[in-house]
């Protein structure tokens, strides 16, 4: 993701998260730390054929903790393979973050969402009542701790017909 994507990414972040859409300036705020050797943010747009942002996603590393900031694929593409492909690359990007876990927040009624990360080895290990602001809604707390510390965290995916850009 660059600056350029941040208005299409915009644009699908408050259709999918109405209540509790990201601001530009956090975005900006994340891109400032996902370029130079001492880039501690990853983060991707997905793009369909005809060059529209149809998905997006962002890790932050501290150390060796990953933590997956977002994830959002477009209504139409949900159940396709996107969110998995998204979240493979993040899983790259922590492995070469050499991060040992990666945490993860999901809204407690998103099933879809828990049902991929639990594919990819995540576990839950609490819960952050009202976390999701203004609805109040509580977030699943999930982590996936790598193999014997080894630093890799990557997963497989399988998804066509997009590409996924940095």
């Amino acid at each position: 993701m660059r600056w350029w994507d941040i208005d299409p990414v915009l644009e699908l972040e408050k259709d999918l998260f109405p209540e509790d859409a990201w601001s530009r300036g956090m975005f900006w705020s994340e891109l400032a730390h996902a370029r130079g050797p001492e880039a501690t943010r990853r983060y991707l747009v997905a793009e369909s054929a005809d060059g529209r942002v149809v998905g997006y996603a962002g890790l932050a590393a501290s150390g060796d903790l990953g933590d997956i900031q977002t994830i959002a694929v477009a209504r139409g593409l949900q159940g396709t393979g996107l969110g998995a492909r998204l979240l493979t690359e993040l899983l790259r990007a922590a492995t070469a973050f050499e991060c040992h876990e990666v945490m993860l927040e999901c809204r407690v009624d998103n099933i879809r969402a828990q049902k991929l990360y639990e594919r990819f080895g995540f576990a839950p290990i609490g819960f952050r009542r009202g976390y999701y602001q203004p609805g109040n809604v509580d977030a699943l707390v999930m982590r996936l701790t790598t193999e014997s510390g080894s630093g890799s965290a990557a997963g497989s995916s399988s998804a066509q017909g997009t590409d996924i850009n940095d």
